[in-house]
């Protein structure tokens, strides 16, 4: 029975994570939603990370995610948005995500990922494929300014990448893949 519970709570997670991202909201809304998000982010990586300024500059693009992550024993999903910024034609392509993974832990996480594309094809890949491949191992307890979170920086295929937990309680330790693909209605 409590099973059953357990795989109700995450096909509803999967079914949330991919529409909840803004409501019904006018298309002018939800646009500087996203763009709200991402100068917050953008704000609190310089506090941290102030090099990051002048290395999100002189790349060739740079994209701002929203995510949240829900982890349930044997599997994980998340859902979220953002969006790509071309720095060389001032294009910006808004973007959602989507996320499923299998290994061990149990919480909630609500982060922001940010990537920097060191080339122009990476960051035409990325948008026009926009798929993503990793292993995750991490560990946060946080909430608001309370608390830790383990995120990092790593460097893969060209593009630099910086995760900021916003906010919640995991242990996880997962194999996953992400979709990243373009929002239809925001473009």
């Amino acid at each position: 029975m409590k099973l059953k519970y357990l795989w109700g709570i995450l096909i509803w997670t999967v079914l949330f994570s991919a529409c909840a991202t803004m409501g019904n909201k006018p298309v002018s809304d939800k646009r500087q939603a996203v763009q709200e998000m991402k100068n917050e982010v953008l704000s609190d990586l310089y506090k941290i990370k102030p090099d990051v300024k002048s290395q999100i500059k002189s790349a060739p693009g740079y994209a701002v995610f929203s995510n949240a992550n829900v982890k349930i024993i044997f599997a994980s999903v998340g859902g979220g948005y953002g969006v790509v910024k071309n720095n060389r034609t001032g294009k910006q392509t808004y973007m959602k995500m989507g996320e499923l993974g299998i290994g061990l832990g149990l919480g909630v996480k609500d982060f922001r990922v940010v990537f920097v594309f060191h080339t122009l094809e990476t960051l035409e890949r990325f948008v026009e494929q926009g798929w993503a491949f990793g292993v995750q191992a991490d560990a946060a307890a946080k909430a608001g300014n309370k608390g830790a979170a383990v995120g990092g920086e790593a460097t893969i295929d060209n593009i630099t990448i910086y995760q900021i937990t916003e906010s919640g309680l995991a242990l996880q330790a997962t194999i996953k893949g992400t979709k990243y693909w373009k929002d239809t209605e925001l473009n």
